[in-house]
């Protein structure tokens, strides 16, 4: 008997210990599933996302490139989600590549992507998530009924996806 029990406490505390389980928050960062740049242009180019880069390429490695090698499979649909929710234009300008700022829900991390201002997305964003205030850097943000973070940087979105919105 005192096996058993020593085995679902075990079992138990794996559940519910924070970051772990099957029971966690919607902003644990573990077991995300990571794609390629390839895999992440396909799936964009179903939805009619755009992409684009001041250095007119995709290696991960270069601040001026847009690259989505090790993008997590949430924000790519959450990308796919936010177009088909809204019908606006979406053209996606940062991803994975380094030169942004680092943390566990990063754009390096895979949790990011930073997309072109446009009076439609804008408008959508303000009108359909719900203010939330400023972040530290003084960034205005909005936050979806997921848990997503929108935030406006003044001349692009920077948002974060802890989930993929309701894919």
């Amino acid at each position: 008997m005192r096996s058993v029990l020593t085995a679902l406490a075990l079992v138990l505390g794996a559940l519910f210990a924070p970051g772990f389980g099957v029971l966690t928050g919607t902003t644990d960062a573990h077991a995300v599933t990571k794609i390629s740049h390839a895999t992440a242009t396909s799936m964009f180019r179903s939805s009619g996302i755009t992409w684009s880069s001041s250095g007119g390429c995709s290696d991960r490695n270069n601040p001026t490139c847009t690259s989505f090698e090790q993008l997590n499979l949430a924000s790519a649909q959450g990308a796919q989600t936010l177009k088909s929710a809204s019908g606006c234009a979406l053209n996606i300008t940062g991803g994975t590549e380094t030169g942004h700022a680092g943390g566990t829900y990063s754009h390096w991390n895979g949790y990011k992507l930073d997309y072109s201002k446009y009076t439609c997305i804008g408008n959508y964003i303000k009108n359909t998530f719900t203010y939330i205030g400023v972040r530290g850097d003084g960034a205005p943000q909005w936050k979806s009924g997921s848990g997503n973070i929108y935030a406006d940087e003044g001349n692009h979105w920077d948002v974060t996806y802890y989930n993929c919105g309701g894919c």
